[in-house]
C-alpha cells in the first residue's frame, strides 16, 4: 500500500514498536486493521476502504465500500481472511525461509 501511496496521503504506524502512539488497546490495534478518517477510528473492511479512498488509484474501490451492502461484504470476507491469517504468515515465513536458504529439510544431492 505504501508504494501505491505516491502522494503520502496515509500515515502508516506500526503499533507493535514500543512507544507507538495507541488511541486503544494495542492488543485490538494487533488483531485487526484499524485506520482513522475524518477524526473516526475504523476498523477492519471499513479501514480498508477509508485507506482506498485516500490511494488515488484505489479510491474507486473505497468509495463503492461507501455502500453499506457492499461494505457488509467486504467485512465478511475481512474476517475469513483474519481466521486463515496465522496460516497464511507461518506458510509465507516457511516459504521465506526455503527461498533465503535456511530450510529445516535437509539437503540431498543428485548423482549425475
Amino acid at each position: 500500500m505504501r508504494k501505491l501511496d505516491r502522494r503520502n496521503r496515509v500515515r502508516f504506524v506500526d503499533v507493535a514498536e514500543d512507544g507507538a502512539d495507541c488511541p486503544i488497546d494495542r492488543a485490538e490495534l494487533l488483531a485487526r486493521f484499524h485506520a482513522e478518517e475524518d477524526g473516526e477510528l475504523l476498523s477492519g473492511a471499513a479501514a480498508f476502504a477509508a485507506m482506498w479512498r485516500a490511494i488515488p488509484i484505489l479510491r474507486p474501490l473505497g468509495l463503492a465500500a461507501r455502500n453499506r451492502g457492499m461494505l457488509a461484504i467486504l467485512e465478511r470476507l475481512y474476517n475469513r481472511f483474519l481466521k486463515i491469517r496465522p496460516r497464511l504468515h507461518a506458510m509465507i515465513g516457511a516459504f521465506n525461509k526455503r527461498k533465503s536458504g535456511g530450510s529445516d529439510r535437509p539437503q540431498t544431492r543428485r548423482e549425475t
